[in-house]
């Protein structure tokens, strides 16, 4: 379903404007989701300290508004595959901020990061037709390593306990956030004139990506290990690709297929690495 969101979102913009879409998509989303959960478990639930809010708060203006609004609005000149294939690279980014934050990373590590932003630069290259817009290209980068940024702090800043409710909140403050920026960068408001499809791309991201993809994936952040659930950025941009190809007729290139290359194995290898060194952190701690 993720990996579907990224053509979800470029049949969305193509009548609609980019971040007063993306504010709609997630108020009306993480509105309905804090029915649901006050309806189950009462109003109470939200009663959250003041940090825990203002840090599920911050986690979602992170990931949704700067992360996701600036993939929306990349996606007006960028096909939906090259953007799932650049967010690929988001793990890359959170060992980034892990080595800024002065946390032990590998040689290994390092070195697949390294590999993966090179497959970065190959796909952002403006090569053959020179198809590639060089503002969204950078918009994107950017866009994914806001999400990174959210994701890396979601794990150190205080968060409310029940990851349904830090979802609602992330959702709300996330779309809070781009409806207020969609009025200051995109005063026209809705267009007089818009597609059909558009609206029910706009739906599908509400369900599928929001309720549903957004959900599960904050959920899996605080029950599972990062290092698992990181490996949804193997099959996202594969099936961006595919779906943006066959439905999109949006180009393969070999620009587009070498960097999916780099950025997908580089991936694996720092995936694959960091899983590896978890049992032997583990292994020490247990031996001191």
């Amino acid at each position: 379903m993720w990996g579907s969101t990224y053509l979800a979102i470029r049949v969305m913009v193509e009548s609609l404007p980019p971040l007063l879409s993306g504010g709609i998509r997630f108020v009306v989303a993480g509105t309905i989701l804090a029915v649901v959960l006050a309806l189950r478990g009462g109003v109470r639930r939200f009663a959250l300290p003041r940090r825990e809010l203002l840090g599920a708060g911050a986690v979602g203006i992170a990931l949704l508004a700067a992360g996701n609004g600036g993939i929306n609005t990349a996606e007006q000149h960028v096909p939906s595959s090259l953007a799932a294939l650049v967010a690929a690279s988001i793990p890359l980014w959170v060992v980034v901020f892990r080595a800024l934050s002065r946390e032990r990373v590998t040689r290994g590590t390092l070195g697949g990061v390294a590999l993966g932003f090179a497959g970065v630069a190959v796909l952002t290259w403006q090569g053959e037709a020179g198809s590639v817009d060089a503002g969204s290209a950078i918009l994107l980068v950017v866009a994914c390593a806001c999400w990174a940024a959210g994701s890396f702090a979601s794990g150190r800043v205080p968060m409310p306990r029940d990851p349904l409710v830090s979802t609602a909140v992330e959702m709300l403050a996330g779309g809070a956030v781009l409806l207020i920026v969609a009025a200051i960068v995109e005063p026209g408001g809705l267009p007089a004139h818009t597609e059909a499809r558009s609206w029910l791309a706009l739906g599908y991201l509400v369900v599928f990506g929001s309720l549903l993809a957004f959900t599960a994936y904050t959920w899996l952040l605080a029950h599972a290990p990062v290092s698992q659930v990181a490996t949804y950025a193997y099959v996202n941009p594969v099936i961006a690709l595919v779906l943006g190809w066959a439905l999109l007729s949006e180009p393969l290139t070999l620009f587009l297929l070498g960097g999916a290359v780099l950025v997908l194995v580089a991936v694996a290898l720092v995936i694959r690495h960091e899983a590896r060194q978890i049992p032997a952190s583990l292994a020490a701690e247990e031996g001191a």
